[in-house]
């Protein structure tokens, strides 16, 4: 039988777990009477612990959230996870957030055991962190879009635009996405009646929020691909349609996720393709190797047709 302190720590391991127990199972994991448990489970409470109570057959006992945060017990593989979170944090990213990460990661590699704190500096000692250049998001902003997508509230917000230019957004929000180092915000744009995706340090928030809505399904089924696909195609500075002389399953191969297909026929298929300039989008329209025809650039076309008196005088030498 295990001594209290040691059961009490042991109890609140698996308090600490997303489940409900039933004072038999308890007693069973610690080797104890439920009497015993009952009197452990009071013990918990004197200490701060806000463990729940559910009567019947289905009840049982769970750890819930109190007034203020306890101790918390962590298995070797779930602190080593919180060490190095923290450290990723600390490089930046939110601002604000980098001071306060290092405090809570000093905290908690001071009492790490050895063999886990050798492994958390064995990971920062053998990992180089590129410094940060690009712009931040203030920590309040990301936890109003958090609470607002939370309690399916409409956002009011101040825009920047990459011009500088600012505009009022009012916009029911769906999910934040982390990637390439920045967070986008993405939602359904009341006013353009669309699905947009929102630099999060480019929103200042409005207060209050705007009214209660019912979530739509995410924009193309999965959000994580429809942000992928719009930031790919943002930076587009010249567009066209192309057609294909191949199918679209045989095309998709080599193309990357930003550009839209639309099969026509067994042989042939529309792009939607775009690149910074039309000389580099004529470049690499020819890496396709397939025929195609463009439909709506001019300017396109002209590349084309100087790319191609080039190629034929590199040929003729």
């Amino acid at each position: 039988m295990l001594e209290t302190s040691a059961r009490l720590l042991r109890l609140l391991s698996l308090l600490q777990t997303p489940r409900d127990w039933t004072g038999p199972q308890l007693a069973e994991r610690l080797g104890v009477t439920t009497r015993t448990i009952r009197n452990d489970i009071e013990r918990l409470r004197s200490l701060g612990y806000p463990v729940h109570a559910t009567p019947g057959v289905a009840g049982g006992y769970r750890l819930g959230a109190g007034a203020s945060l306890p101790p918390l017990l962590l298995d070797d593989e779930e602190a080593v996870a919180v060490a190095v979170g923290l450290r990723t944090a600390a490089s930046g990213g939110v601002s604000g957030m980098e001071e306060t990460s290092l405090r809570a990661l000093a905290k908690l590699e001071q009492v790490l055991p050895s063999r886990l704190r050798h492994r958390v500096n064995a990971l920062h000692a053998a990992t180089v962190s590129v410094p940060r250049t690009g712009p931040t998001v203030d920590a309040d902003v990301l936890t109003v879009i958090a609470s607002a997508i939370r309690a399916n509230e409409r956002l009011r917000f101040d825009y920047r635009a990459h011009d500088g230019a600012t505009t009022r957004r009012d916009a029911e929000p769906h999910r934040l996405v982390h990637t390439r180092g920045r967070w986008y915000l993405v939602a359904w744009d009341v006013t353009r009646n669309d699905w947009r995706t929102f630099r999060a340090d480019r929103i200042t928030p409005r207060t209050p929020n705007g009214p209660r809505f019912t979530p739509r399904p995410a924009p193309d089924g999965d959000v994580a691909a429809y942000v992928d696909r719009t930031l790919g195609t943002a930076t587009w500075r010249h567009r066209a349609r192309v057609k294909v002389h191949a199918s679209a399953t045989e095309i998709a191969a080599r193309l990357p996720p930003a550009v839209t297909i639309e099969p026509i026929d067994d042989r042939t298929c529309w792009l939607n393709v775009g690149s910074d300039t039309p000389h580099t989008l004529a470049l690499w329209l020819g890496m396709l190797d397939t025929d195609f025809e463009v439909a709506d650039s001019p300017e396109l076309a002209a590349h084309l047709k100087a790319l191609a008196a080039r190629y034929l005088r590199a040929a003729a030498s």
